[in-house]
């Protein structure tokens, strides 16, 4: 029950689209690049003030998309 972070861009992105299309069920991954902590710690207080926890469910986001 807890979203996954993780700098493995493109092993999560590929288990996610397996996770949809075997219909199994994920809390939610955020992915990023490895950038400066500075730079992740805001993008991510970006994300959690806009989306909530059970919006996250089954879903991937991509830090870069929260500059």
């Amino acid at each position: 029950e807890r979203v996954l972070f993780t700098f493995n861009v493109r092993d999560f992105a590929v288990l996610h689209k397996d996770y949809l299309k075997n219909s199994v069920e994920h809390s939610g991954i955020i992915v990023s690049d490895q950038i400066e902590i500075g730079a992740i710690v805001k993008r991510l207080l970006r994300l959690i003030d806009q989306v909530k926890a059970n919006q996250m469910r089954n879903r991937i986001e991509f830090l870069s998309n929260w500059k």
